[in-house]
C-alpha cells in the first residue's frame, strides 16, 4: 500500500513540475499569470492566465514518450465539461461572466531527459 501511495506523489510531483515549466514556457509568449490550480468540487483548472485581453484556461497534460495517447488526446469530452463548470464558476466569482472574451487551450507536455516539449494547442475546445 505504501509504495502505492509514493507513485502517486511521484505523478503528482512530476505533473506540477510540468505545470510549472509550461507556465513560464507561456510567460515567455507573452502570457500573463493570474492563477494556478483553481479548484472547486467538481473540477481544476491548472493555471489561468491572460493573454492580451483574453481570459486562458489551460489544462496541462504531461505523457512519456512511450505513452500510446497524447496530453492532447487525454482531455476527454468530460474532462472538458469539468473545465467548463469550473471556469464558469470563476467567472462568476470574480464578477467577469459576460464581461471578458476567454478561451480554452491545452498543453501537452512531454519530459525527456530533463527536458520539456510543448504541444500548445490555442482554442482547443468550446
Amino acid at each position: 500500500m505504501r509504495s502505492l501511495q509514493k507513485k502517486v506523489s511521484d505523478t503528482q510531483a512530476l505533473g506540477k513540475a510540468a505545470e510549472e515549466e509550461t507556465c513560464q514556457h507561456l510567460k515567455k509568449q507573452g502570457l500573463k499569470l493570474i492563477e494556478e490550480n483553481y479548484e472547486r468540487n467538481f473540477g481544476e483548472i491548472d493555471l489561468i492566465m491572460k493573454d492580451g485581453e483574453i481570459y486562458v484556461f489551460i489544462e496541462v497534460r504531461l505523457r512519456n514518450p512511450d505513452s500510446y495517447t497524447t496530453g492532447l488526446e487525454s482531455v476527454t469530452k468530460s474532462k472538458q465539461s469539468k473545465i467548463k463548470k469550473t471556469a464558469t464558476a470563476y467567472l462568476l466569482e470574480k464578477n467577469l461572466w459576460n464581461k471578458v472574451y476567454c478561451r480554452f487551450d491545452v498543453v501537452g507536455v512531454t519530459q525527456t531527459d530533463e527536458d520539456y516539449q510543448f504541444d500548445w494547442i490555442e482554442n482547443a475546445f468550446y
